[in-house]
């Protein structure tokens, strides 16, 4: 009898959880499962969005394949997650310490934060303004000081560390506020103990706090890297690609592809 009840129990806890599983599965499967497969299937067809599917299998893989754009876009989207993985990473670590040490100010915390407020497209505009050759107040601090002017946005070499650099400016102080919280989360006691051990301020950043901090760091990472690849509108907003192909991204190529050659 015991068993009994105990079966019954399950199967309505399963139906409570199945009920408030429904929505998110709905959404899942709506938006993301059937998109997924349809696009796959598109894939494996020949088809421009005006007429029907024409089935040509494996064809379209193995023209992408041969197409030099599309290699030269899959590296410069490396570059750009390479680069705004690493100092946004670097940066926001350096920030969270800093606040732990100096400061713990909600107001300081609170001013990290605007520029991730910012819209992607407006932190683009304001930056591509800043930085413009003509008029920009980078360059007119540089000419002020004697340096030579630089296109940040129309030259080869800087385009995309440019953009890594917008894109690191807007995410920092939020990235440096989820370090923060991890560092509150480590017991002072640990400090204290290391101190007493002899350690060093050096020697227990890298052997207490990052090793500490590993479980942040590691969805800080792998977070950012997923945004990272998702990089399209601060590329639409100020080089479009250019200059000659030296910011065209996996999705500004994907762009193109389907909207300008359909």
């Amino acid at each position: 009898m015991k068993s009994a009840n105990q079966s019954s129990a399950g199967r309505s806890e399963l139906m409570i959880a199945l009920v408030f599983i429904a929505p998110a599965l709905v959404g899942f499967l709506a938006f993301f499962v059937y998109p997924t497969l349809r696009g796959f299937y598109f894939s494996l067809t020949q088809y421009n969005l005006l007429g029907t599917p024409k089935w040509v299998g494996f064809d379209n893989f193995v023209r992408i394949s041969k197409d030099p754009l599309f290699w030269n876009s899959l590296g410069v989207t490396v570059e750009y997650v390479v680069l705004n993985i690493a100092f946004q990473t670097v940066i926001a670590l350096l920030l969270a310490s800093l606040m732990q040490r100096l400061t713990q100010s909600t107001l300081l915390r609170g001013a990290l934060l605007l520029p991730w407020l910012i819209s992607n497209v407006i932190a683009a505009m304001l930056w591509f303004w800043l930085l413009d050759y003509q008029i920009g107040l980078a360059n007119v601090f540089l000419e002020w000081i004697g340096l030579p002017k630089v296109a940040f946005f129309a030259n080869e070499f800087w385009a995309i560390p440019t953009i890594a650099f917008v894109n690191v400016w807007r995410h920092m102080g939020y990235t440096a506020l989820l370090i923060f919280a991890g560092l509150q989360s480590i017991p002072s006691s640990v400090y204290e103990a290391a101190s007493i051990d002899g350690a060093s301020e050096n020697q227990m950043f890298w052997r207490v706090t990052i090793p500490l901090l590993r479980p942040v760091l590691v969805f800080v990472i792998v977070t950012s890297v997923i945004g990272s690849f998702q990089i399209f509108d601060t590329i639409a907003i100020t080089t479009k690609g250019g200059p000659v192909n030296a910011t065209k991204v996996i999705n500004w190529y994907i762009y193109e592809q389907a909207f300008s050659r359909f």
